[in-house]
């Protein structure tokens, strides 16, 4: 199929698609800014040329009125005087000569009127010999003679009257005409009523024309304006909107794309800006992303380096610890110390290498289906023991999560893990709740501390590498610092998310989200991130931890934990 062909297709059905115009339209005023610019150019341009339309139209309309009502009151003032001047000369002695001088009087209004519609009707309508018959040339003078008019001419022989009226022509059609009436006085007999009709049908005609013409110019004005303005526009609009299209690119991560430059216009000034400004930034990128990878290439050859002699001081580190007893007390407290910081190195150098992994992109999920809800509950069963220690009850809520869903559970298991120890060591003996819930399009996990808390500041930063809330508070069960940063990068590995919420005094609330099935990406977590005060009003508790301030003394945080 040629392009041709194909444009008129693609023509033929948005023809056929009349019922979605509108909504076309509207999408299409948002988003082109040239189509708004002609519209708003065309609208404007079309409501000035209309007024100055209806003006003009008006004006001729009523000059071309005035114009042929002075032509026809003065042809009739000229033929009513000439009807006079014959009225006044004749001498009627009888009937006869009478009505022979009323027919002088109809010849020469026909000679000298530019109209052959003529009518004499007498004032007086009383009985009288001599009076001759009142006579009507063309026209139907009943109904195009009002009696409003012929009272006013009656009622003054001087004055000359005019009325507009419609005229029927000799095709039958109706056309506008004035009629003009004044006193004609014959002698001897008394005032009669002259009335002169007149055609204007030829200035209707005139005046359609030109109307015709005006609306004729107007659209085509419009349609030029549009033209000029789509050009215009256009010429203004298709750079920015390559610009547009470019930064889009540029965002997207091709640093190589750049703007056409043509002319040395405003337009080229900013297209050559906007070249260096991406040439600044590729060449910034390319040397921040060198320096990454020369860092993620130190930090996994260091780890790996490291991982012999370790394993070296490590396996001393365990034979001295397993003769501890033989040593001397000073030795023998030494050597577990020695045990103790080998194994939180070991432990920081895995965690070390699994970041570098994350920097480096090549972290590969091992995917099988599992029950979150089974595997918090063994999270919790391996972790009792260490709950114990620090007097801590650990709760677990399932409601829901049951139902395999595809994940890691190797990565999930550290996850649960690195949160609830978290709560642990941070629970100040209160309990810890691990509440597992799901829905149709998510599962998630939360892990709840009532201990101390943390302020919106610190929630901004606690999965940033190596950050403490709290600096001087001393780590209890020997974490690195980068275990909230691992879980993170494992919750988004899985395509879910990782949320916390904290409150001074109120303790802590962590909540993993995992969707059950892979590319969905707005993701309700099923178990509320803010747990509000049903979880302590269930647990017992009904006072807050006292959190210290900046002067030492301890504050009553306020409301319920």
């Amino acid at each position: 199929m040629t392009s041709a062909l194909r444009r008129r297709a693609a023509f033929i059905r948005w023809l056929r698609s009349w019922r979605r115009w509108p909504e076309q339209v509207a999408r299409l005023w948002l988003r082109s800014l040239r189509f708004r610019t002609v519209v708003v150019t065309v609208v404007c341009s079309s409501l000035a040329i209309l007024v100055a339309w209806v003006w003009m139209a008006l004006a001729i309309q009523n000059d071309l009125f005035q114009s042929r009502r002075t032509e026809a009151l003065d042809d009739a003032a000229r033929a009513t005087a000439a009807a006079q001047e014959t009225l006044d000369s004749s001498v009627q002695t009888d009937t006869a000569q009478v009505r022979n001088v009323f027919t002088s009087v109809a010849s020469t209004l026909n000679r000298l009127s530019s109209s052959d519609r003529i009518a004499m009707l007498r004032v007086d309508s009383s009985p009288s010999a001599n009076a001759p018959v009142p006579f009507a040339l063309g026209g139907d003078w009943d109904r195009e003679v009002s009696d409003e008019l012929r009272t006013k001419v009656a009622s003054a022989a001087d004055l000359q009257w005019w009325q507009s009226i419609e005229l029927t022509d000799d095709r039958g059609a109706r056309v506008p005409g004035i009629v003009v009436g004044q006193q004609v006085t014959v002698p001897g007999v008394g005032a009669y009523e002259l009335y002169i009709a007149y055609d204007l049908g030829a200035a209707a005609q005139t005046l359609g024309f030109v109307q015709g013409t005006l609306w004729f110019v107007g659209i085509a004005l419009i349609l030029i304006i549009g033209a000029i303005s789509w050009i215009v526009v256009r010429s203004i609009t298709a750079p920015i909107g390559q610009a547009a299209l470019t930064s889009a690119q540029l965002a997207a991560g091709r640093l190589d794309v750049r703007v056409d430059i043509h002319g040395d216009d405003e337009l080229a000034i900013l297209g050559r800006s906007f070249n260096a400004m991406a040439d600044s930034i590729q060449t910034q990128i390319k040397e921040l992303a060198d320096l990454s990878l020369v860092q993620q290439r130190f930090v996994s050859d260091v780890s790996h380096e490291l991982r012999t002699p370790l394993t070296t001081i490590r396996l001393a580190a365990d034979v001295i610890n397993d003769h501890r007893a033989e040593l001397n007390p000073v030795a023998g407290r030494a050597a577990e110390l020695l045990y103790a910081q080998v194994q939180r190195f070991e432990v920081l150098l895995t965690d070390l290498l699994e970041i570098s992994r994350y920097d480096a992109g090549s972290v590969q999920l091992e995917i099988e289906p599992t029950s979150l809800a089974h595997l918090a509950e063994d999270v919790v069963a391996s972790m009792q023991e260490l709950a114990a220690q620090h007097g801590i009850e650990v709760r677990v809520v399932a409601p829901g999560g049951y139902s395999p869903v595809d994940m890691d559970p190797r990565r999930v298991r550290r996850v649960v893990r690195n949160l609830l120890g978290n709560a642990i060591e941070h629970g100040e003996g209160r309990p810890v709740v691990v509440t597992v819930d799901s829905d149709q399009d998510a599962v998630a996990l939360g892990v709840r501390d009532f201990g101390l808390g943390m302020r919106e500041e610190d929630t901004e930063r606690v999965f940033d590498r190596f950050w403490r809330a709290d600096p001087s508070r001393k780590r209890t069960i020997g974490g690195t610092g980068l275990g909230l940063s691992i879980a993170l990068g494992d919750a988004r590995l899985h395509g879910g998310t990782l949320s916390v919420w904290s409150a001074p005094g109120r303790g802590s609330n962590f909540v993993l989200t995992l969707p059950r099935r892979a590319g969905s990406t707005t993701l309700v977590p099923p178990v509320p991130v803010d747990p509000g005060d049903a979880a302590t009003e269930d647990l017992g508790m009904t006072q807050p931890i006292g959190v210290p301030d900046r002067d030492g003394a301890r504050t009553d945080t306020g409301g319920r934990a």
